[in-house]
């Protein structure tokens, strides 16, 4: 994954009649990532000029707006979000940065000797590699609380799996393309997994962050026994 590109003129999408998406750039690139961070971190100050606003979505390269279209002026919404988006705000600092626990043994990693032997690396130097990186969360999205991380190394990379497993364990590391992520739920998936965490990644019941991780945060891994994890 690269982690640069070249600025890209902003950009105003309608998304239907009560959103709108703002998009910085066409590539997953540290840059324009920032320009969605910063975009975002600024939105609270329009939302109070505008009540309507109900919430944003930031995701890779690009911000998506909800309003009440009952109580927004939608052109004037319009014109002050490209306004606010070509100030060039960025984000100036990282989110919290995060150390959980995975077991990388057989039960919890199905997928970790295949991706030793594509990579021509044992299993124990794919581990090491995998808990020497810092992941960067680029966005939620897929189900509540699932983190898109980028920073995969690149012998690691490697494509989704020809056939999605039916059911993948909520808990479930996993690396498709350059990408990381973490399974929150019991769910159908199709990336490969290369070990399993205890910590809970979404909580209902916690109103104020019911997911544990936001854009911007740094993920790493530390290696722990079963019995931390219950494979």
């Amino acid at each position: 994954m690269p982690d640069a590109a070249p600025p890209s003129p902003v950009r105003l999408l309608p998304l239907g009649d009560a959103a709108l998406t703002v998009e910085f750039g066409s590539a997953i690139a540290d840059p324009i990532h920032a320009r969605v961070l910063g975009f975002a971190g600024a939105l609270p100050a329009l939302a109070e000029r505008h009540p309507g606003i109900v919430e944003w979505v930031p995701t890779f390269r690009s911000v998506t707006i909800h309003f009440d279209p009952d109580r927004v002026d939608a052109a004037q919404l319009e014109a002050d979000l490209l306004a606010l988006a070509r100030e060039g705000h960025e984000a100036s600092a990282s989110g919290t940065t995060w150390t959980l626990p995975v077991c990388f043994d057989a039960d919890c990693a199905p997928d970790l000797a295949d991706v030793a032997a594509a990579s021509g690396l044992t299993r124990e130097a794919v581990i090491e590699l995998l808990c020497a990186t810092e992941f960067k969360v680029y966005m939620l999205g897929f189900l509540p609380g699932f983190p898109y991380m980028g920073g995969l190394p690149a012998p690691l990379e490697m494509p989704r799996l020809a056939t999605p497993r039916l059911k993948v364990p909520a808990g479930s590391v996993a690396i498709a393309g350059r990408m990381a992520a973490v399974y929150p739920w019991d769910s159908p998936g199709g990336w490969r997994l290369v070990g399993r965490t205890a910590t809970r990644l979404f909580n209902p019941d916690n109103p104020d962050r019911p997911a544990l991780l936001a854009a911007g945060d740094r993920v790493r891994w530390q290696a722990v026994g079963r019995d931390a994890v219950a494979c």
